[in-house]
């Protein structure tokens, strides 16, 4: 996204605020952390008229912002996993 001064002003990426905070609370810390950290850069990258930078911000947020989510979806699926093989034959044999 290059920006030329005789153009009008390029529109604001995507921050990705709410959906980093979301997916670090429910799905993954470290990842989410990351993901936050990115989503602060964007307003005042954009804000300093730094827009390649703050549109490549907004694309490490959301990277970072999905993978978190990804991770989070895939450990609570096995988990789940392993209460039902495990959670339920322990349970069998105490009957």
């Amino acid at each position: 996204m290059d920006y030329n001064p005789l153009d009008s002003k390029p529109e604001c990426p995507k921050t990705w605020m709410v959906e980093s905070v979301l997916a670090t609370i429910f799905c993954c810390l470290p990842f989410g952390i990351v993901g936050i950290i990115n989503a602060s850069k964007v307003s005042s990258l954009y804000a300093s008229g730094r827009y390649d930078e703050a549109q490549q911000a907004s694309k490490d947020a959301g990277k970072w912002t999905k993978i978190a989510a990804g991770v989070g979806i895939v450990g609570g699926i096995l988990y789940l996993l392993f209460l039902l093989i495990f959670g339920f034959s322990g349970m069998a044999d105490q009957l």
